[in-house]
């Protein structure tokens, strides 16, 4: 199998994998040992090497950098074969953009700059709310297909009537492609929601919500958007849960042509966000406070090489990616069954006739 290693903030973690190429056996059961390989690489920001061991084996390593400093890596046991080492030894897909240094490396501010704060060098950010303002931040380029991820730690205490959002948007009027994480604040004690939401050539309305099953607000976690040609999936720590195929043969829209930028805001909607605005904001409890970092964005950027988006050879349009595996969806039905409060899908108020997404098994 072929796995993805981060490293953030400069740390290492072997969590390498080796396997065979696609549709070619696993020759043993296990690699030999082989002498171990250094590469010593500078670089400030992300890159993938595939690395070709041998005509069975192969693997791919993506890296994600914040500081400019130099990484030692220190491999061995990669094969079961004499180790070709190297025979194509680097291919880095330099179109893919991915994590910044530092936060205003990739994002701008668009609202009230007196409200975000850098912190940790601007590996970091703070962003605030209180009665004179909210605030926002975007990413400096948009995209089109690949995976965006932030680390938050969302406001604590009370919270209701608050709404802390991590979104991509095509930015434009008429049809507009838009994918939505939207944290919605609470009372003191209630579990925090996250609403998503999908507009697809201009129609969104599809709504779901989901009570988090932790304390998002006691510590960071990683909130992410995998979007490819195949599927859109929106992840809380690595667990999926909710799932948008592209069903096009099926003539249900599917964002695919119109890049996006990367969006978050922090904002006051006490007219809908907790209970359906029957809780208000309480201003005595202001500021309030959300914190953001490990910042990583891995996709084609626009404007950037005019091949990108269609390359197969993108990691997230491999074969891992375009369908849940089982242990992800055996996580995608445990989230459905036991958090879930809401699924425009089953709201029969608002969508009497079922939409044509719902059943082809959005």
């Amino acid at each position: 199998m072929m796995k993805k290693i981060r490293f953030p903030k400069g740390e290492i973690r072997t969590q390498l994998g080796v396997g065979p190429r696609d549709g070619l056996p696993l020759a043993g059961s296990k690699a030999n040992l082989m002498m171990p390989l250094s590469i010593s690489m500078q670089w400030s920001t992300s890159t993938s090497l595939t690395f070709l061991l041998s005509p069975t084996y192969i693997f791919t390593l993506h890296f994600n950098f914040i500081s400019k400093s130099n990484l030692l890596m220190t491999m061995a046991s990669l094969t079961n074969a004499s180790l070709l080492i190297l025979s194509c030894f680097l291919a880095i897909s330099l179109s893919v953009s991915a994590r910044p240094a530092t936060f205003l490396e990739d994002f701008r501010i668009t609202w009230s700059d007196s409200h975000i704060r850098q912190i940790d060098g601007g590996r970091a950010i703070q962003l605030v709310l209180d009665q004179n303002s909210g605030c926002g931040f975007a990413s400096k380029k948009q995209y089109l297909f690949g995976r965006v991820s932030m680390k938050i730690k969302l406001i604590p205490g009370d919270s209701a009537g608050t709404v802390t959002a991590f979104y991509m948007n095509s930015d434009t009027d008429t049809v507009r492609d838009e994918l939505d994480f939207e944290f919605l604040g609470n009372r003191t004690g209630q579990p925090y929601t996250v609403q998503t939401n999908i507009y697809a050539h201009g129609k969104g309305d599809r709504e779901q919500r989901v009570n988090l099953w932790f304390d998002p607000a006691a510590d960071f976690h990683t909130y992410t958007i995998m979007w490819n040609h195949h599927h859109i999936v929106f992840y809380v720590d690595d667990v999926p849960i909710r799932v948008y195929k592209n069903n096009e043969a099926r003539n249900i829209p599917y964002p695919k042509m119109q890049p996006m930028g990367v969006y978050s805001t922090l904002w006051e909607a006490d007219d809908w966000a907790t209970r359906g605005g029957l809780e208000k904001i309480d201003w005595s409890k202001a500021p309030f406070l959300a914190y953001y970092k490990d910042f990583d964005i891995e996709g084609c950027p626009v404007p950037g090489p005019a091949n990108c988006a269609t390359n197969a050879g993108n990691w997230w349009e491999g074969t891992a990616y375009q369908a849940l595996n089982v242990m992800e969806a055996r996580r995608y039905r445990w989230v459905r069954m036991n958090h879930m409060i809401y699924d425009y899908c089953t709201d029969k108020s608002r969508y009497p006739v079922t939409p044509p997404e719902c059943m082809a098994g959005v």
